[in-house]
């Protein structure tokens, strides 16, 4: 039986709205549940009334893999045009009222994660009305969001030359060698840049920024990398050489608190620290959202606060 827009509408609720396309995008009634912190049994009655209410099964099991059916697939691309309308209506509503208000959607390489909260504070301290979603990833990962064009903005250093890309650079990030207090180098008055490379380097893994600011720097000045451990992830590096596993090149701001506190060291090298800028990234041919526009304007019209934000927290 055909249903009229007044019976399908009467039927309708927004929730079960989300809870269908939680579904669809996690593809389980389990891990959508997880999502939207509610139980398995609920999200499959949310389901359950809105293909009652559409007159449609939505989704099918062959075997123990669920499938979107083709009705599902129309009801998820609409759904999602009637949820970006209404986010659109909240944009609309705020300005009225004189306030920004969307969302704003940050990828980060992971050198980044220590600056980017330091930006975000005051602009939403501007505009409390933004929702922002802040993703951390490697270099590479960071690259194939800029080529997919999912994200507004991507914070990043070496910026792809080989992309038609715009970038505003924002900040120094300085890479400084560290070590542990108790490292058997820390006892030498001087130290050279090969011996300090040839002491058991722990480095990120190949495709990461700080790796490819090094190695460059390495091959500018005619350095070498001997043996090394390679560790995923900046913080997971710093335990290691507070571990005395290793020595490392890090971002200064990941380790301001070991230096303060005197465990870790970072001695005095010839063509460090290294400096690259963090740039706010995006395709050139990109429309900004209103969000995007004025988290781009906030930047540019700060910088010198910014870099002196940095810099007070920088100082030892």
């Amino acid at each position: 039986m055909s249903l009229s827009l007044q019976q399908v509408l009467s039927r309708l609720s927004f929730r079960q709205m989300q809870v269908f396309q939680a579904v669809y995008q996690q593809q389980g009634y389990g891990r959508a549940a997880e999502t939207l912190g509610l139980t398995q049994p609920a999200v499959s009655s949310q389901v359950r009334k809105l293909e009652q209410a559409l007159g449609q099964p939505l989704f099918e099991y062959v075997g123990r893999q669920l499938y979107c059916t083709r009705a599902g697939e129309k009801v998820a691309e609409r759904i999602e045009a009637i949820f970006e309308q209404v986010e659109l209506l909240q944009t609309d509503l705020h300005s009225l009222q004189g306030q920004l208000s969307g969302e704003l959607n940050i990828s980060a390489v992971s050198t980044a994660q220590y600056a980017v909260p330091h930006l975000l504070q005051n602009f939403l301290t501007l505009h409390p009305a933004v929702n922002v979603n802040l993703r951390i990833m490697n270099r590479a990962k960071a690259i194939e969001q800029l080529n997919q064009n999912t994200d507004d903005l991507v914070v990043m250093g070496l910026v792809p030359s080989d992309r038609s890309l715009a970038s505003l650079p924002f900040l120094d990030n300085e890479l400084i060698p560290v070590m542990a207090a108790s490292h058997p180098l820390a006892k030498l008055k001087s130290l050279q840049p090969q011996q300090f490379l040839d002491a058991q380097l722990l480095l990120r893994e190949t495709g990461s920024g700080n790796r490819l600011a090094l190695e460059q720097h390495c091959q500018q000045q005619r350095l070498s990398i001997g043996s090394y451990i390679e560790i995923g992830s900046n913080d997971a590096i710093k335990h290691g050489v507070l571990a005395g596993l290793g020595v490392a090149v890090l971002p200064k701001l990941s380790v301001l608190a070991e230096l303060r506190q005197g465990i870790v060291l970072s001695p005095e090298l010839k063509g460090f620290p290294l400096r690259r800028s963090w740039c706010l990234v995006y395709p050139k041919g990109k429309h900004p959202t209103p969000v995007m526009q004025a988290f781009l304007d906030y930047i540019q019209s700060n910088l010198k606060q910014i870099n002196e934000h940095f810099a007070a927290l920088s100082m030892l």
